[in-house]
């Protein structure tokens, strides 16, 4: 059983391995694109962007890296964490250029004070509410539809739908998340958060 728990673990850590070089990757390109076709919302969104990619990734795989405490409890704190940051990165290129305005704005404090709330909570109950975090993780994933009308308005139809197959990824990986049962259910959703970080990428990158 230990050996088997060691091989997921494992696993774990290289999946999301390969997404931190994706990530750091995907950062050079996106800096270089809003350099040189955009502004400075551009330079920053897209930074914010790639940066919670790159942490996110960072902190799953020195998670399921780690083998002994207080390491362990350490970076989990910081792996979910870091599932907060990636959500409102993510958001932040949509709601400062292609949305922005009031709604742009109003959403991008929302969501920003949404993550910082959920970090302190995870501070306080990393190990506890898991089923309820991982809702709130898809509520605060699917607030743009309240922005729904004016992205559709501002953002190409090839980008809306990468934006959207991102989400449906994220969502649906959860069930594999939660399906403790299975094995390497935890690898299978890694593989589905770095398929939804690439569809994202492509949405923003493209067409933000």
């Amino acid at each position: 059983m230990e050996q088997s728990i060691l091989r997921q673990e494992r696993a774990n850590a290289i999946s999301h391995g390969v997404g931190i070089l994706l990530s750091i990757a995907g950062l050079i390109l996106l800096i270089l694109q809003a350099v040189q076709t955009g502004n400075v919302w551009h330079i920053a969104s897209f930074t914010v962007f790639g940066l919670s990619l790159i942490l996110l990734y960072t902190a799953s795989t020195l998670l399921h890296s780690a083998r002994r405490e207080p390491w362990v409890s350490f970076f989990e704190v910081l792996d979910h964490s870091a599932i907060y940051v990636l959500i409102a990165g993510t958001y932040t290129p949509y709601l400062l250029v292609t949305i922005r305005g009031p709604l742009g704005w109003s959403l991008f404090g929302t969501v920003w004070g949404l993550a910082l709330l959920g970090i302190i909570f995870k501070f306080f109950f990393v190990k506890k509410f898991n089923f309820l975090s991982t809702l709130f993780y898809i509520g605060m994933g699917w607030m743009i539809i309240f922005a729904f009308e004016p992205l559709q308005q501002q953002l190409s139809a090839p980008g809306v739908m990468w934006l959207v197959i991102g989400g449906v990824l994220y969502t649906f990986g959860t069930v594999f998340y939660l399906w403790r049962r299975l094995p390497y259910h935890h690898m299978i959703w890694h593989l589905f958060v770095l398929a939804g970080s690439v569809c994202h990428f492509i949405s923003v990158y493209l067409y933000v």
